[in-house]
């Protein structure tokens, strides 16, 4: 089995959860990292598992994307599964109103949180042949209004809504696409949030199960939904999130 995970930045990120628990199942790893300062964080942790490609990836740049799949096509010649754990917004569009954010800001965080899933699924595609997982992550606010996630509800409602779309259109080459919606989590991405302390008090005190998620939680059920064992799965956006998302 041969995976590519795009979005760690560092030992705390999700994206490393699911590299670690997927490497603990054998699978050959290509790892990505956004640029040369995030490089000496990422690489690292690439090399621990031994990743067979290690590469950087800024999903703006179109030249980045296609040396990349095309680097995976010579060397593997197929592709089995892809993790997409990418988003930004720029600060100020972040931390104001939806009603006030700018529309260089909203594109921008549109562009590299959505729609470089798509552009990534496009270039997966080929190298899916008969099968595949393609996996992204989303949060609750995509669906209901989370205070202080403000422009990044909409993108990502519209992030899950692809998810949708793709595992329509690609279902009967047998490419699966989901989404997986994690709690709360002292992420390096989840750190740009203004209220993140207190998103994690509410999850801490709402959620039935009183526990924060961990990147291998989340890691294992991303393992899952890459694994045979999830073959009619797709389109679906499941949670990890202690049940957060069920409480009133």
């Amino acid at each position: 089995m041969k995976g590519l995970i795009v979005g760690v930045a560092n030992d705390q990120s999700l994206a490393w959860g699911v590299a670690k628990a997927l490497k603990a199942r054998g699978v050959d790893l290509a790892i990505t990292y956004q640029n040369a300062k995030a490089e000496p964080h990422v690489r690292p942790l690439a090399e621990e598992i031994g990743a067979d490609i290690i590469m950087p990836l800024d999903v703006s740049k179109p030249e980045e994307m296609s040396a990349l799949f095309g680097c995976i096509k010579q060397k593997w010649g197929k592709l089995d599964f892809m993790l997409h754990a990418v988003a930004f917004a720029p600060r100020g569009d972040l931390h104001g109103r939806v009603v006030d954010s700018s529309p260089e800001g909203f594109a921008m965080a549109m562009d590299i949180s959505c729609h470089s899933l798509i552009r990534m699924v496009r270039e997966a595609e080929p190298l899916m042949e008969g099968s595949g997982s393609i996996v992204t992550l989303t949060f609750y606010g995509s669906e209901k209004v989370v205070p202080c996630y403000g422009i990044m509800g909409p993108v990502k409602a519209a992030l899950e809504s692809s998810v949708r779309y793709l595992a329509a259109e690609l279902g009967e080459k047998g490419i699966r696409v989901n989404a997986l919606s994690a709690g709360p989590v002292r992420t390096r991405a989840a750190s740009g949030l203004a209220g993140l302390d207190r998103l994690i008090d509410d999850a801490l005190t709402v959620s039935p199960i009183k526990e924060l998620v961990t990147n291998e939680q989340v890691g294992n059920m991303a393992a899952f939904l890459m694994s045979p064992e999830a073959k009619y799965v797709t389109g679906q956006t499941i949670y990890v999130d202690s049940g957060y998302s069920i409480a009133a």
